[in-house]
């Protein structure tokens, strides 16, 4: 291993240049303003618009709102998710939600007033030009309007949603972070305490017997919390049933397929591609097992690595650095600029540390126009895509920094465009390098592409599942467990042994315990393979192209996903399109099975 690789090399972010503190002025300042907009919001559209002026008024309004509550709570969230002990922190994110039930109702009413002036909407854009940038948000909210609830329900169910479906998805985080227990290495014999997060980071072990040793124990510990964990869920998607039924969305999945600004034909020809890509994942299982020379993969083994014609290169941060800077620059040095401004000013969090959540997300703080990047660097190869991944949420963020806030919000299936693309030209570098193992670096990119597709093909079903039982019953902890396994079996098949599965990764993904975001698996299929084919684009148009990927990034907060691809040259509603994505995977997948000759 690389000595100079410690934790004390890699750095925590720096969020001064955001707020010093919860008790400072300019934190302070910022709270006060948001609950005097959402008053001031509230009145404006409760009087209703009688000319394009107020609603003007309104979309001024609400454009203050959006921004500084992304803006504290990013703040907040920040500070927890590194410490999810801090109380202050708790205690910040609390008093936003209270913010939630007023912010709701003047929603709703903003939402009734437009409808009831839509008639008037044409004649109104025609007098004042500058409703012509609000066209596509005022098109989402009448969409919105006609799934609404009386403005004293909304009222209701968003006040409610503080001690409910939010609690819910709080006690989830809070019991993952800290959940922890004595384990003891298989080979040296030394007992040390371990988190969940750090067993699961033993998933890339060499060592056969550290990895299911570490998978055996990270299952007893969640054992241990299945009854809470299982009560949060059911918490969670209960809420969302109900406010589902109540809003008249005909399912949660309908709902879901909205807020990603798909359309429902484009899901089922992408679900589609998905299953009809499982026979190649499934024989790139096998072959993996071969090189790890085992009868077959358990789920431990999914992120082993296989055996190197040299010895894996461990990662410096600094090194992650150069490398990623360095090849974004190669694509755009607009891009490549960004990212070592990103590093330079200590926007990401990397370090390891007990109390901080695990994975990795990128948070934009649109008042500052800035963003800050958590995640969890070790050394591997997979840090390194993470990083370009979170800086291309990142690099998305800045495009749209100087936007209207109603045109930077864009629904998670166009957010995993830029990410997805961003980790693309680094692994395909990566691949390119004097000495590097292409075997390995070829075995990472599918394995990565196998938890987009696979995996989270076998979590669509699961919620899919989960959200048919629970309009029926609760589900314990043993029916939860059943239903991942058996989702999971479904699309690993033969290619993992049936009896080393992950019976609960229901209560390890967060995802799933988000009350306003159910089916939060399927947009980041939808990332890669639309990220995959505009990298093939990338390759054949050359340098020219980055000003083309610049122009599509800033415009995902104006339009639908289905109108977006079409304007990139793709019909993402052909199962076609989504089959022509996957294969940039199985050229990989084939190669590795041919040993990379």
């Amino acid at each position: 291993m690389n000595t100079k690789n410690t934790t004390d090399s890699i750095p925590s972010w720096d969020l001064s240049d955001l707020y010093p503190g919860f008790s400072s002025p300019e934190y302070l300042r910022d709270s006060q303003m948001l609950r005097d907009s959402i008053s001031s919001l509230q009145t404006r559209s409760a009087e209703g618009f009688q000319s394009p002026e107020d609603l003007l008024e309104a979309l001024t309004l609400y454009e203050t709102v959006s921004s500084l509550y992304e803006n504290l709570q990013s703040f907040a969230y920040a500070r927890y998710s590194v410490n999810t002990a801090d109380p202050e922190a708790r205690a910040e994110l609390g008093k936003l939600e209270e913010t939630d039930p007023p912010l709701s109702q003047a929603l709703t009413f903003f939402r009734n007033s437009l409808a009831r002036t839509a008639g008037s909407l044409n004649e109104w854009t025609a007098r004042e030009e500058k409703l012509q940038n609000y066209a596509f948000f005022l098109e989402q909210q009448l969409v919105l309007q006609s799934h609404q609830m009386s403005p004293e329900l909304e009222h209701l169910a968003a006040d409610l949603s503080r001690s409910g479906g939010e609690a819910w998805s709080r006690l989830q985080q809070t019991v993952s972070s800290r959940l922890s227990g004595l384990w003891t290495h298989p080979v040296t014999g030394v007992a040390q305490e371990k988190t969940v997060t750090e067993l699961r980071a033993l998933a890339f072990d060499p060592d056969r017997q550290v990895r299911k040793s570490a998978w055996e124990q990270e299952l007893k510990l969640w054992q241990q919390v299945e009854i809470p964990m299982a009560a949060a869920l059911n918490g969670v998607k209960g809420t969302a049933l109900t406010l589902a039924g109540r809003r008249n969305w005909n399912s949660p999945l309908e709902k879901a397929v909205f807020q990603s600004r798909l359309s429902q034909t484009a899901l089922e020809a992408m679900i589609a591609a998905m299953e009809s890509s499982l026979p190649r994942f499934r024989a790139y299982f096998r072959k993996k097992a071969q090189y790890l020379g085992i009868g077959a993969c358990a789920f431990f083994d999914i992120f082993a690595p296989v055996p190197s014609r040299e010895t894996p290169k461990t990662w410096t941060y600094e090194e992650a650095r150069e490398f990623i800077c360095g090849n974004f620059r190669e694509f755009s040095p607009e891009m490549g600029a960004f990212a070592e401004h990103a590093f330079a000013r200590n926007w990401i969090d990397a370090k390891p540390a007990s109390g901080k959540v695990g994975g990795a997300y990128c948070t934009s703080f649109p008042v500052a126009k800035e963003s800050r990047i958590l995640a969890n660097f070790s050394g591997s190869y997979s840090d390194v895509g993470t990083l370009a991944h979170e800086l291309g949420h990142a690099y998305h963020h800045h495009v749209l920094k100087d936007a209207l806030q109603t045109q930077r919000e864009y629904p998670m299936t166009l957010a995993e465009t830029a990410s997805i693309f961003c980790e693309t030209v680094v692994f395909h570098r990566a691949v390119e390098l004097p000495g590097s193992d292409a075997l390995l670096l070829a075995e990472s990119f599918i394995q990565d592409c196998a938890q987009v597709i696979v995996d989270i093909l076998s979590r669509y079903y699961f919620e899919k599942a989960v959200f048919t039982r629970r309009k029926e019953t609760e589900l314990s902890a043993e029916d939860l467990c059943r239903l991942m396994t058996e989702a999971q079996q479904k699309t690993y098949g033969d290619g993992l042994d049936s009896a080393f599965l992950h019976p609960y990764m229901w209560a390890v993904k967060g995802h799933y315990y988000s009350p306003s975001l159910g089916f939060y698996n399927f947009p980041y299929a939808f990332g890669l393979l639309f990220g995959l084919g505009l990298y093939e684009t990338y390759k054949k148009e050359g340098s020219r192209f980055a000003g083309t990927y610049r122009t599509l990034l800033s415009r995902t907060g104006t339009t639908d996903a289905v109108s977006l691809c079409r304007e990139a040259g793709f019909d993402i509603e052909t199962e076609n399109f989504w089959r022509t994505s996957l294969g940039a995977v199985y050229c990989w997948i084939d190669r590795f099975i041919d040993g990379m000759s």
